[in-house]
């Protein structure tokens, strides 16, 4: 940046590079939308107001110039995509920043991952910082490729992209001081994001003085207002399956709006090109009556001050020109977007590039045992034709599931699934080291008449998670994904109806995400029509289940998980 040209442009003394002219800035420093020009040399902002001159000038009459949008916390790999497949996505709706926890990769492919991410994201009009992944795996209870510890971790410290460590999952492990837990969390001067469903009274204020400052969990108001008052940045969560947005906007005061971000944690490929990503969370915001320039700072410059982005986040002289500009607040459709003072988007589409393939670091990931031909019984006792079992609950529109008990018919000794109570039978297969672990338990809520889906995105060990009404159709559902390396898949009377691969870790496509959102539509609704399943996005409702750091009862590799309790139990109730 050369401050002299910076200096003599703010004053009127040369032209600037760029001028955005006739447009109504929001002003998320002071609550204001007024008329004024932004003057852009190199990559800075270097004046706002009236009278200035540009070697080039967009037209921006009549419309909104904001500050470019920043996700605080995003998990790339659930868009299905790479991070500059993303980019490609996220750009077009004012998306300049974004802050990833690439622990998804992580817990495929180790430190390899990370660096396949960042090396990704290189050259792209999208500055992508990384949460190094405190939790792989995310408990003791999942068997994921590695494990990172404080050893792994400390050298990628020093990578600019590097802002501090990722949501602490383990929130067990923080309250019980697991001495790896406590070496993570003692890096000088760290930023810590955190995670804490459920947490509350002394066991939030420990983990909260533990020096844990964000949470992306909250559920209800009271939630979030608890964690408000001990000092913690609550991150406002509107992804493909957890959506908080309107829950939490009565959590939003006057004061307590300083320490309150939106962020989309779990976005798919669909969702992304037909609904769009911050840009979307704004937009519901203001229709559920926040104020709009309220919406925007959440969106903008909160986010860049607590990961400390210096003149980030705001139209201002000096600051990054990172700007959009939009028709209105009314659609808030976006129409022009500058990255750095260039224009990278326009009227939609990326004016930029993806990268190239992925290295073989990231690839053919997906090694399991050969299944045996009881891999999916669950054993009852002798004797009875029904008994109490443990169901895992689905919870629509939350990662969330409940823990209930249901009596499940028994033949040949053998619990079975039960159509009647819309109770399926779900397995998660171990499929890093192709060590025989199973897990299998039960489901209620998918609404599954027939068949099996499967899939290799199974947060955050990632195994191979499988559900379905009889065992044949699972066994082909998980051999269609061994086959294709990776991936999500419907089978139906032992054929495969519907396959989306994943060659990438098993989490990620090839392909563009346009492409990928188009694949991910046709297979939900082929999966829908010929399995009969209701829940509007099954795969990625099924990944959840097999999450075993979110309540209350979930399955892994090792059987089912009590979330609250923190520890693997029986089947059996």
């Amino acid at each position: 940046m050369d401050l002299q040209s910076l200096i003599a442009v703010a004053r009127g003394e040369r032209p600037a590079d760029l001028v955005i002219r006739g447009g109504h800035v929001v002003n998320v420093l002071t609550g204001e939308v007024y008329p004024a020009d932004v003057a852009i040399v190199d990559d800075r902002i270097a004046a706002v107001g009236a009278g200035y001159k540009g070697l080039a000038v967009i037209d921006a009459t009549g419309r909104l110039v904001m500050p470019g949008f920043l996700d605080g916390h995003v998990h790339v790999e659930s868009s299905m995509c790479t991070p500059s497949q993303f980019a490609q996505a996220v750009v077009p709706h004012g998306t300049t920043s974004v802050i990833i926890d690439a622990h998804e990769i992580a817990n495929v492919c180790g430190v390899p991952g990370l660096a396949f991410m960042l090396d990704d994201a290189k050259g792209l009009p999208l500055d992508v910082y990384l949460m190094l992944p405190s939790c792989v795996p995310a408990s003791p209870f999942e068997s994921a490729k590695t494990i990172l510890d404080s050893k792994d971790l400390g050298p990628l410290l020093a990578e600019p992209q590097v802002l501090g460590m990722g949501e602490m999952m383990n929130f067990p492990g923080v309250l019980q001081q697991d001495p790896e837990v406590m070496a993570k969390l003692g890096f000088a001067n760290l930023l810590v994001d955190g995670h804490a469903p459920d947490l509350t009274g002394k066991d939030l204020n420990a983990y909260v003085a533990a020096g844990i400052s964000s949470d992306h969990e909250c559920r209800t108001v009271e939630e979030a207002r608890e964690k408000l008052r001990l000092g913690v940045h609550v991150m406002i969560r509107e992804g493909s399956v957890a959506r908080n947005l309107v829950d939490l906007l009565g959590a939003v005061s006057p004061i307590s709006q300083e320490r309150c971000m939106f962020v989309t944690d779990d976005r798919h490929a669909d969702d992304l090109v037909t609904h769009g990503h911050i840009d979307h969370a704004v937009r519901k915001a203001i229709a559920h009556g926040m104020d709009p320039v309220l919406a925007v700072k959440l969106a903008t410059i909160n986010c860049a001050r607590y990961f400390q982005l210096e003149r980030v986040g705001a139209i201002a002289p000096g600051w990054q020109a990172d700007v959009v500009i939009a028709d209105g607040f009314e659609r808030l459709r976006i129409e022009t977007v500058l990255k750095r003072g260039r224009v990278v988007a326009r009227e939609g589409r990326p004016l930029f590039e993806a990268s190239g393939e992925a290295p073989a670091t990231v690839r053919d990931t997906v090694r399991i045992a050969p299944l045996t031909d009881d891999a999916f019984r669950v054993p009852g006792p002798a004797g009875l034709s029904a008994v109490r079992a443990r169901v895992i609950g689905v919870v629509p529109d939350q990662c969330w599931s409940h823990s209930l008990e249901r009596d499940l018919p028994v033949q040949d000794g053998d619990l079975q699934p039960d159509p009647a109570q819309d109770i399926a039978k779900i397995a998660v297969v171990e499929r890093h080291h192709a060590t025989g672990n199973v897990g299998v338990g039960f489901v209620e809520g998918f609404g599954i008449q027939s068949g099996a889906i499967a899939s290799t995105v199974a947060h955050d060990a990632h195994n191979l998670v499988v559900m379905g009404t009889n065992d044949r159709d699972m066994r082909a559902a998980v051999e269609a994904l061994v086959a294709s390396q990776g991936g999500l898949c419907a089978v139906k009377d032992g054929q495969v109806v519907e396959l989306l691969p994943l060659p990438i870790g098993g989490i990620m496509s090839d392909q563009p995400m346009a492409r990928v959102a188009e694949l991910v539509e046709a297979l939900q609704a082929r999966t829908r029509a010929a399995l009969g399943i209701r829940v509007e996005h099954p795969y990625m409702t099924l990944a959840f289940l097999a999450l075993s750091v979110i309540p209350e009862l979930k399955l892994t590799d090792r059987g089912y998980v009590d979330v609250h309790r923190f520890e693997v139990v029986p089947v059996l109730a």
